[in-house]
């Protein structure tokens, strides 16, 4: 995969918009639809069998996909913010659940998300987080981004989940 230089054009999906894609169990895009084929950029046999980290944003903290992962291999979902790197350089931001996929034993087979339009005024917040976060990162590794993390929720006094779900309904 050609290195992707981040050029700080954003791209806003539509309020109806859903990006949906589907990966296997080591993360290999094994479908995309229309929406995120077109914001990406990429065409449609650049992105199928490719990992889903092709649209990976270099402003996205490493301990949120921690997370993400954790969360979907023990067959939890999760809602996340993210914020993706289009073949062109420009971004965009979503608001991601992801679950797991399953057959009939209950054996996890591959992982599914979609994504919508995220609410504007909790992209504030969440950059602020997600920059204080790489900077964790960088001084002192994922295990003290997520010590950062799980204080800050545990200051306000709520969890991951109840974090996330309320910012995108915040006003």
């Amino acid at each position: 995969m050609a290195h992707v230089t981040p050029t700080g054009n954003e791209k806003k999906l539509a309020p109806g918009d859903f990006i949906i894609s589907k990966t296997d169990t080591t993360g290999k895009i094994t479908y995309c639809n229309r929406i995120f084929i077109e914001l990406s950029g990429y065409r449609e046999q650049e992105l199928l069998k490719k990992p889903h980290s092709i649209v990976r944003h270099p402003d996205m903290p490493r301990t949120i996909f921690k997370l993400l992962w954790d969360r979907v291999k023990a067959k939890k979902e999760i809602f996340a913010y993210v914020k993706n790197l289009c073949k062109d350089g420009g971004y965009y931001w979503v608001y991601a659940n992801v679950t797991a996929s399953t057959d009939a034993n209950g054996k996890v087979v591959g992982y599914y998300s979609v994504r919508r339009k995220p609410n504007e005024n909790a992209l504030k917040q969440i950059e602020t987080l997600y920059s204080q976060l790489l900077s964790q990162e960088r001084s002192g590794g994922m295990e003290a981004a997520k010590h950062y993390l799980d204080k800050l929720l545990d200051e306000k006094g709520t969890t991951y989940d109840e974090f996330i779900v309320n910012l995108q309904k915040s006003a």
